[in-house]
């Protein structure tokens, strides 16, 4: 399943990439999404970064199916590596999620560039859940929260620019 996304910034691409390389906004966006905990490690590699949280989530939102398979709680891991600035500031990178114990994961690109009021994010990803005859169930499942989860972090980065 396509999960698709622009997000507008009223900051150059710089400033965005600046809030979302900070461990504190890290911390600050998983807590928003609900995180029961979470931990955020952010290494910085050749003019870009790697940034990876890891969130246990409550599965209360879940369809019975759904969370027959994972529990009360769910681990998932994201990864964003991103490459180093163009001359213009922007970069691309990709981002990477698995829920652990479910054969279910997002990947995909991303990329920052100049545009609209100041820059502009956009990801394009596929997320996949590898379970013979329910997997199309599972991921109409998780796409709902995980564009949820996008939205959020793209509030807490508007809130972290506004600063």
């Amino acid at each position: 399943m396509k999960i698709a996304t622009t997000m507008e910034y009223a900051a150059t691409p710089e400033e965005v990439f600046a809030v979302l390389t900070d461990q504190a906004f890290q911390e600050a966006k998983c807590a928003a999404t609900a995180a029961i905990r979470y931990t955020a490690t952010i290494k910085e590699s050749g003019g870009g970064a790697v940034i990876t949280t890891e969130r246990i989530l409550p599965a209360d939102d879940l369809p019975d199916f759904a969370k027959n398979m994972v529990g009360e709680t769910l681990k998932v891991v994201e990864t964003q590596t991103w490459g180093a600035a163009s001359a213009d500031g922007s970069r691309t990178g990709t981002v990477e999620m698995a829920v652990s114990g479910v054969p279910v994961a997002l990947n995909g690109k991303l990329a920052l560039a100049p545009g609209g009021p100041g820059s502009i994010e956009h990801l394009d990803s596929e997320l996949k859940a590898k379970i013979p005859l329910i997997g199309g169930k599972i991921e109409k499942a998780a796409a709902k929260p995980i564009e949820e989860a996008i939205a959020i972090e793209a509030s807490t980065v508007k809130e972290w620019l506004a600063r």
